[in-house]
């Protein structure tokens, strides 16, 4: 199985990159990120510019960051996801694929999450299937080494059919001023996981025949 490490154990520098995308997607949606990770997130103001989407993106969620108070986000992530009843966006692939909760998708993927070795937090309230949860997954498999087709199979299967769609939704959200700036950069980046995942990458020998 191709492994994300090099020989001496360490992320390879792109598979750092993924990585890091997904921590920060997991860590602001799992909950109202703090002053201490809204500093770590302004620093993204301070790269350079390209002309893509993703380094644009990137560089405006940190300038959102920057000029965004805790307490101000907070009221932000209850009005987007909690609400009164519920907020304006439901996060979970159950909701966005059949228009309802814990229904079939949230049940495939605790299946494969039970073959992965992967076991629910026993302090997390929220179904397997919200974002951040899923980021989270991606993010293990990348620094555990488990390899491109385990991250294909999962990302292909339980994100792909609907987190562009969630980021696309969150990027015009009536609520969001700070998260609208998370939605487009997720949309970038999840757009360049499909075009990564969708590359062939797996060479296989000529066999000689005796």
């Amino acid at each position: 199985m191709k492994t994300s490490r090099d020989p001496s154990g360490f992320l390879a520098e792109e598979q750092q990159y993924r990585a890091a995308a997904y921590g920060l997607i997991a860590a602001v949606l799992r909950s109202s990120p703090d002053n201490a990770l809204l500093q770590r997130v302004a620093q993204l103001s301070d790269v350079e510019r390209g002309h893509d989407e993703l380094s644009f993106s990137m560089s405006m969620l940190g300038l959102a960051a920057r000029t965004s108070r805790a307490d101000a986000v907070k009221e932000e992530f209850h009005d987007l996801f909690i609400g009164l009843g519920r907020g304006e966006l439901m996060p979970y692939a159950s909701w966005y694929l059949t228009g309802f909760l814990m229904e079939r998708p949230l049940g495939l993927l605790r299946d494969d999450l039970a073959q992965l070795g992967i076991e629910r937090d026993a302090s997390v309230h929220e179904p397997e299937d919200h974002i951040s949860a899923m980021c989270e997954v991606m993010l293990m498999l990348i620094t555990d080494g488990s390899g491109f087709e385990t991250e294909s199979r999962f990302f292909e299967t339980h994100m792909a059919p609907w987190c562009e769609r969630f980021c696309s939704d969150l990027s015009v959200a009536k609520s969001a001023v700070f998260y609208r700036n998370l939605g487009r950069f997720g949309i970038a980046f999840f757009e360049l996981e499909r075009r990564y995942f969708s590359i062939e990458v797996r060479m296989t020998p000529e066999r000689e025949d005796l």
